[in-house]
């Protein structure tokens, strides 16, 4: 019933589309900050969360630093590249509300990454918004591009669909 209501109320998509462009900002802020400034590399926050598996009450999990240590780390060149990008893009896509389920589940992956780093932050706040959004599906891209753009795709992907005769007008 919550779903069907996120999902269907009007006056909810007026209140996701003010969460939908504060967290787009906020993603669109970080990525360009990187991206603008030249020199983001993420060496340093990955060995640093490396740093905080050891010890008696590690706030990072073995399993996360294994893969930091076996992937993201070889890698680092790979994701200097994907992480700024990812900010921006999952940005603009809030901002937009453009393919903004997806958007905010790239949000959902990078702040739970950020998480299983060590990084508390604002990423649990960013993660319960991201999730409303995700639920409340096409409501949350209501006053949105996907408005528009959601339909014509579906229109380009199944053409049959909408050619074919609707039972309503017979």
């Amino acid at each position: 019933m919550l779903i069907r209501f996120l999902q269907n109320n009007l006056l909810v998509s007026f209140v996701l589309t003010a969460l939908r462009i504060y967290l787009g900002w906020i993603w669109l802020k970080a990525g360009w900050g990187k991206i603008a400034g030249g020199s983001f590399n993420a060496e340093g926050f990955l060995q640093g969360a490396l740093k905080k598996a050891e010890g008696e009450n590690p706030s990072v999990q073995s399993w996360w630093a294994d893969f930091l240590q076996g992937f993201a780390i070889p890698n680092v060149g790979l994701f200097n590249v994907v992480v700024p990008w990812g900010e921006l893009l999952v940005g603009l896509g809030l901002l937009l509300g453009t393919f903004t389920t997806f958007a905010a589940l790239m949000g959902i992956l990078m702040n739970f990454s950020y998480l299983f780093s060590g990084t508390l932050s604002t990423n649990p706040q960013m993660i319960v918004l991201e999730l409303l959004i995700v639920a409340a599906a096409a409501n949350s891209s209501r006053i949105g591009a996907d408005r528009w753009i959601l339909p014509y795709l579906q229109q380009m992907l199944n053409p049959r669909k909408s050619s074919e005769p609707s039972l309503k007008s017979a």
